[in-house]
């Protein structure tokens, strides 16, 4: 983000919020890193038959590469260091015909997702993969939390807090921050670990959802606010 997350990202409805927003500050005993959807087929190596597609399709890998897996790789070691929860929720069907897909993930189209679990597409992008004890969760829908028992985890876990990155801003991340939202965790989008198709979906997506389903913040800030050095007591 280009400002302070106290005025970045505001919509109509909070035009006229004060300015004078707290710190925010997160307990570390009761906050998760849930990184979506980074995933080998959104990164691919050569372009294949389409190479307008590929050329289209150039702004986000380059996002994807320089910016969104540094910035998660930051949000990882910090979540690792300190000894704090870090699950990955993935988009993977348990058919290789993919009849167990949701409607949203069969449509035509882009979002036509054909991702057996096993296939080497559907795995995490290995400058992020999971430590071994961490959890990794897989859906066929756009939100990590319908159809799969992340709700659950969570309340296990004892976590209120979780910090979310990954791709794509205006599709399963913001279907998951909604949802999230509404099982009333609090949530912070990390804004430079995410990305969209374009720039412009991605802060339009981040306006929207801003200041109602999360607090959007750059990752300079998440690292902030996560740290351990925090009186969490008062």
């Amino acid at each position: 983000m280009s400002t302070n997350w106290r005025h970045a990202y505001r919509s109509f409805y909070y035009e006229t919020m004060p300015d004078d927003l707290p710190e925010i500050v997160l307990d570390p005993a009761h906050t998760a890193l849930l990184v979506i959807d980074l995933q080998v087929c959104y990164l691919p190596e050569n372009p294949g038959a389409d190479l307008e597609e590929w050329n289209r399709w150039a702004p986000f890998r380059n996002r994807l590469a320089d910016t969104v897996l540094p910035n998660t790789q930051r949000l990882l070691k910090k979540f690792r260091e300190i000894g704090r929860e870090v699950i990955f929720a993935r988009i993977a069907c348990l058919t290789e015909n993919g009849r167990d897909r949701s409607l949203s993930h069969a449509r035509p189209g882009f979002n036509n997702l054909l991702l057996p679990k096993n296939s080497a597409d559907s795995q995490i992008l290995p400058q992020v993969a999971p430590l071994a004890e961490e959890i990794v969760i897989t859906k066929t829908t756009d939100s990590a939390l319908t159809g799969t028992n992340l709700r659950l985890l969570l309340t296990n876990l004892g976590i209120r807090d979780v910090v979310v990155c990954g791709i794509f801003t205006d599709q399963c991340v913001a279907s998951t921050v909604r949802s999230l939202a509404d099982e009333s965790f609090n949530v912070i989008l990390v804004d430079d670990a995410c990305a969209a198709a374009t720039d412009e979906l991605h802060r339009h997506e981040l306006t929207i959802i801003n200041n109602i389903y999360c607090q959007v913040l750059n990752t300079d800030e998440a690292l902030t606010a996560i740290s351990p050095t925090h009186d969490t007591t008062t």
